[in-house]
């Protein structure tokens, strides 16, 4: 059986009656492929403009590598001159990634250049969105953002492969205890039913990304993300009007993510391992219950 990927749906533009129905109030993902023409970036975010405007700052770098047990969450592999890392992504593959950079610290007039939806919804970030980089071939592992806000993430100068599932799966995808991410030790790509069974019958959702596309991802969904080619997005985030959401998410940034950290810090390799065990126990028995409903 394995796991079912449908095409995501796509649209050139989107009215807001159209989008609410749709895709807000189901909460279900599509890419609108005309959003980023209408923004200076779409013609000026260049590879070489982005060294030009934010400079010869240091950035942290992130790889596929398994996450250290007793490392803080979202700890960097590396770190590299930002002008030395793209001229990297431009020339040859790499697995090094630039993850949840803020640019606007260093080029603030980078906020004149895209618009945020506002026309499709409300409860947007406006100066804090998010930057990602990555070299061809390198991966974002499965994961559902901590905050738990809807996710407008538009894509430049290259090509990316994404995979979502809802959130209804995380027990399926073998979610990690205390945590927003899958067990690392399966390639969701090409996944091994025989030791992952729980993975055979999950659905998903499958998404290409190029140049000036946008992904609208509702809040909760999980993500594997792909760079096709040495490429960046960007995220603008809004917030959920579900006060349950807003309670999930502070519960996320707070008690969970605090819990997990002191965790981390006294018990080390043995918490992660017990940590892995639950994420397969759990796994199986959603398995055998047929989960989700």
């Amino acid at each position: 059986m394995g796991i079912n990927l449908k095409p995501i749906d796509v649209v050139d533009d989107i009215t807001k009656e159209e989008f609410y129905e749709k895709y807000l109030k189901p909460r279900r993902p599509v890419v609108i492929k005309n959003m980023a023409k209408k923004w200076p970036a779409y013609q000026k975010w260049t590879m070489e403009y982005m060294k030009e405007v934010v400079g010869d700052v240091e950035v942290p770098l992130y790889d596929s590598s398994k996450a250290d047990p007793s490392a803080p969450i979202n700890a960097s592999a590396a770190k590299m001159k930002f002008g030395d890392y793209i001229d990297l992504i431009q020339k040859e593959p790499t697995d090094l990634r630039i993850f949840l950079f803020d640019p606007i610290k260093y080029a603030p007039k980078l906020l004149e250049d895209y618009i945020s939806p506002k026309e499709l919804m409300g409860g947007f970030l406006d100066k804090y969105p998010n930057m990602f980089f990555g070299g061809k071939g390198s991966v974002t592992f499965l994961h559902f953002d901590i905050d738990m806000a809807h996710i407008f993430h538009t894509h430049f100068n290259g090509r990316k492969h994404i995979l979502l599932f809802d959130y209804k799966w995380r027990e399926r995808l073998y979610q990690i205890p205390y945590a927003t991410y899958a067990l690392e030790d399966y390639d969701i790509e090409n996944p091994d039913f025989t030791q992952f069974p729980a993975l055979d019958g999950v659905e998903g959702i499958e998404c290409f990304l190029e140049h000036g596309d946008t992904l609208f991802m509702p809040t909760g969904w999980w993500h594997w993300m792909k760079y096709l080619d040495g490429s960046f997005s960007i995220s603008l985030r809004a917030w959920d009007k579900s006060w349950a959401v807003k309670a999930h998410s502070l519960w996320n940034l707070t008690v969970q993510r605090k819990f997990d950290d002191i965790m981390k810090s006294n018990f080390k390799a043995s918490y992660m391992e017990w940590k892995e065990k639950m994420a397969i126990k759990r796994a199986e028995i959603a398995l055998k219950r047929g989960l989700p409903r």
